[in-house]
Order: structure tokens, then sequence, then C-alpha cells
């Protein structure tokens, strides 16, 4: 499965423990932000995380994720989207 084809809709998904060491592999095409707030992030071709404040729940963030940090994330029930 490959994320480089962001046309596509996503063909599976899993739940997201924010954590500043864990890489996500492969990384999302999506995350689905279930609770309201802040997410950190670090996208695929960056080093340093980025952080989308004020997220609403239930909305759809289309970005290719590694790493989803603990650290400055407040929403909750994150889903990531393959």
């Amino acid at each position: 499965m490959a994320y480089k084809d962001a046309s596509s809709p996503a063909i599976k998904a899993a739940a997201v423990t924010p954590s500043d060491v864990t890489v996500l592999d492969p990384p999302t095409k999506a995350l689905y932000i279930g609770g309201a707030g802040n997410v950190s992030v670090v996208l695929v071709d960056d080093s340093v995380a980025v952080t989308f404040t004020g997220l609403s729940a239930g909305q759809i963030l289309p970005a290719c994720v590694k790493k989803v940090m603990s650290t400055s994330t407040t929403a909750t029930s994150i889903v990531a989207m393959y």
C-alpha cells in the first residue's frame, strides 16, 4: 500500500496513541480527529513537528504524517487513515 497516490481514498485505519518516538509506518494519508484540540505532527518530508491548532471534532486532516507527537497534542480519539 502506497501513500503516494493522494487522490485515492483510505483503505485502512488504526487508532493513534500520540508518541514523541513512535514512527508511523507507513505514513498516513490523513488523520481523523475524534475530539477537538491541537495536533502536533511530523510530516513525511519534515524533521521537526508542526502543531495544527483548533481542530474540530470530526475533522479530517489530509496530511502524510510519520509521527503524531504527544507534546502539544490535545485532541483525542485520533485515527490514522492509510
